[in-house]
């Protein structure tokens, strides 16, 4: 596979440094905070100018005709979204980085798609939700989002990654996006989020990845649950 990838141009390839927040300078795009640290690289990561592929299983086969997107749990209105439907919804775009528990960062990253805050507000979450379980296409993986991580304003649904549709190995047709996490709840293929009112472990979580996941927490970040 690495042969393979050395014969054709990476289409995602990086050939500029990471233009500062400041830079951005259509006033509808939401900046995540943390672009707008002094050091944008955690303590233990690594700049890569290349999108990696990562993912428990393989990319799944996902039918777009019959793509569905639910919402359940702690909710007043459960809800269920055909692809065009979802595709529909108001949609904002985020300005953010991207930092993968194997100590790569992606840095200067454009998403665009549906504000989870958005999702939430037409589910209308009861009081007692504090957590999301994110549910996957990819053979039942699931993983758990606090939920006042998964409420932050550059939150969302992404369909889009630098202005092109994101292709399936990366998480198409829709990945959720947690900018203020490590990329491992940023769920790809994404097929649902379940509201509760106490924290789930997911697939990683339950091999002893950290629950929270923050990047930027204690001296090499939030990575398993003894760091």
């Amino acid at each position: 596979m690495s042969f393979l990838n050395n014969l054709f141009p990476d289409p995602k390839y990086q050939t500029s440094d990471p233009r500062p927040p400041e830079q951005i300078d259509d006033p509808e795009i939401i900046i995540s905070p943390d672009t707008r640290r002094t050091k944008r690289i955690p303590q233990g990561q690594s700049r890569t100018k290349k999108w990696p592929v990562l993912d428990a299983h393989g990319t799944p086969d996902i039918d777009l005709e019959t793509w569905t997107f639910a919402v359940d749990g702690l909710v007043e209105k459960p809800l269920r979204f055909s692809l065009d439907e979802f595709m529909q919804l108001p949609a904002v775009r985020v300005y953010a980085d991207f930092h993968c528990v194997t100590r790569w960062s992606r840095l200067d990253n454009v998403w665009s798609g549906v504000a989870t805050r958005e999702v939430a507000k037409l589910a209308g979450l009861k009081p007692e939700a504090k957590f999301v379980v994110a549910f996957g296409y990819d053979y039942g993986w699931t993983t758990n989002v606090p939920l006042e991580y998964f409420l932050k304003e550059d939150s969302l649904f992404a369909w889009s990654h630098d202005g092109a549709p994101i292709a399936p190995e990366h998480g198409g047709p829709v990945r959720l996006i947690i900018p203020q996490l490590y990329a491992w709840k940023s769920a790809k293929w994404i097929k649902g989020v379940r509201f509760l009112d106490h924290d789930q472990a997911g697939y990683w979580e339950e091999g002893g990845y950290h629950m929270r996941g923050d990047p930027w927490v204690g001296g090499d970040g939030e990575r398993f649950r003894w760091s």
